[in-house]
């Protein structure tokens, strides 16, 4: 076994070279959803401690007691998902991406049809879905990635 020479160098040193030479760094996909999946559950947080602060009197003009039972069980039902969903976020679990979809696509539907329930402003509508299009996207990209 020796080296061989091509054209004045060894195959031995080509092969070196190739190695040494650095590979272009790529985005990372799945960092990018880890970071992400943090963003969110810190927004998500938040989102849940207000309703929370809603329940307790708090937060809010018309006292929880006095409301219409249909926004106390909305305030409820959010309360409790978007705590346990910004729990599972944050952890880049892949129940607490699911229970995320769940709360967003909750938000949005009972702004839809029952708009005096929950907040319903075009931007914060506009919002999540933007979000929503973002955490598919980057899921998917980090899925091909892999």
């Amino acid at each position: 076994m020796g080296v061989r020479y091509i054209g004045g160098a060894s195959v031995a040193d080509e092969d070196d070279r190739l190695l040494a030479t650095a590979a272009p760094r790529h985005l990372r996909w799945n960092l990018v959803l880890v970071w992400f999946m943090r963003i969110m559950a810190l927004v998500w947080a938040v989102k849940g401690l207000i309703a929370w602060a809603h329940i307790l009197g708090i937060a809010g003009t018309v006292p929880f007691e006095a409301r219409p039972t249909g926004q106390q069980a909305v305030t409820v039902y959010f309360a409790v998902i978007d705590l346990i969903a910004a729990v599972g976020l944050w952890l880049t679990s892949t129940w607490g991406g699911v229970l995320w979809l769940l709360a967003v696509m909750s938000h949005l539907i009972l702004a839809v049809f029952f708009p005096r329930f929950v907040a319903n402003g075009a931007l914060l509508i506009a919002l999540f879905i933007i979000g929503l299009m973002m955490y598919l996207t980057i899921s998917w990209l980090a899925a091909v990635e892999e």
